[in-house]
């Protein structure tokens, strides 16, 4: 808070001016109290505070006051009814990724739909959202788009442990080998308990993994909207462990291991990489690791 309080905040992304708020324009607080008089509270922490968060918000929201989770993995709405027991809790998904490039600075990395949990109660908030620039869409489907857009984030690791920017993990196929070993294990676990992920890319998630195997210069003709991204664009999991904060590896990756578990079966490229994720967490540097050494 400090550093909005000194820079204010700056929005950006690729094809767009910067948009600023001077810090004397900016209203922020630090405490759960200033929920009091919210219509929409939008929940963006990581899963491992989602509880704690859901505990705090209680004791100030108000009757009818409306709580949307836009957060990874997929049970955050679940576990915020559990704590927020008689309030409305909508389950959304944000497509794109922000980082922060600079003191007071986020960066809006690719392009995409927001979407949120098709209730009457969304409604206001649709409206709201759109007004203001951003496509919004309402889904009857959330669990099946929680589901697709847990298939996209199997990348975040793989990205994470590159240390490179996401168009340029993305454009080497040895990259790209160790996401589709992991889409591939989470489709098997999926099909095993009757889930169907939405499709939220170019392609349907059954083939995904097929062209994620393709020569780099067939990729990039056969996916180039995947290779959309901005330069800049980093997954939130390398931030997190370069800023030495815990991940939400155990969401992405250790949901897959846990659902295959259930099944009767292993996710061991998952597995893999929920365990090499959790060494940096500690460790006093980041080593970066090429593809060749993740597919070992």
């Amino acid at each position: 808070m400090d550093v909005l309080a000194e820079c204010g905040l700056t929005f950006s992304r690729a094809g767009s001016a910067p948009r600023r708020i001077e810090p004397d324009e900016l209203r922020f607080a630090t405490g759960p109290d200033a929920v009091g008089d919210a219509d929409y509270v939008l929940v963006t922490v990581k899963t491992a505070a989602t509880a704690e968060a859901g505990r705090q918000l209680a004791p100030h929201l108000r009757s009818d006051a409306v709580v949307v989770s836009f957060q990874n993995g997929l049970h955050n709405p679940d576990t915020l009814r559990a704590e927020l027991p008689g309030h409305t809790v909508l389950a959304g998904m944000v497509p794109y990724n922000v980082v922060q490039t600079e003191a007071g600075t986020v960066h809006q990395g690719m392009p995409g739909t927001i979407m949120v949990e098709q209730a009457p109660a969304a409604d206001k908030l649709i409206r709201l959202c759109t007004a203001a620039g951003l496509s919004v869409q309402a889904r009857g489907d959330i669990a099946e788009v929680q589901y697709g857009k847990l298939l996209m984030n199997l990348n975040n690791a793989i990205n994470a442990l590159s240390g490179l920017p996401l168009r340029e993990q993305l454009g080497l196929r040895t990259y790209r080998l160790c996401l589709a070993l992991c889409q591939r294990e989470a489709l098997i676990a999926y099909r095993t308990a009757g889930v169907r992920p939405a499709k939220l890319g170019p392609m349907p998630a059954a083939i995904t993994p097929h062209v994620l195997r393709l020569p780099d210069a067939l990729f990039r003709r056969v996916a180039a909207s995947t290779l959309d991204i901005d330069e800049q664009a980093r997954s939130s999991m390398w931030e997190d462990l370069e800023r030495g904060r815990p991940t939400e590896i155990d969401s992405l990756q250790g949901e897959i291991v846990a659902l295959a578990a259930r099944h009767g079966q292993s996710a061991p490229a998952n597995a893999c990489l929920t365990r090499l994720v959790h060494e940096p967490e500690t460790a006093p540097e980041v080593v970066s690791w090429t593809g060749e050494r993740l597919l070992q």
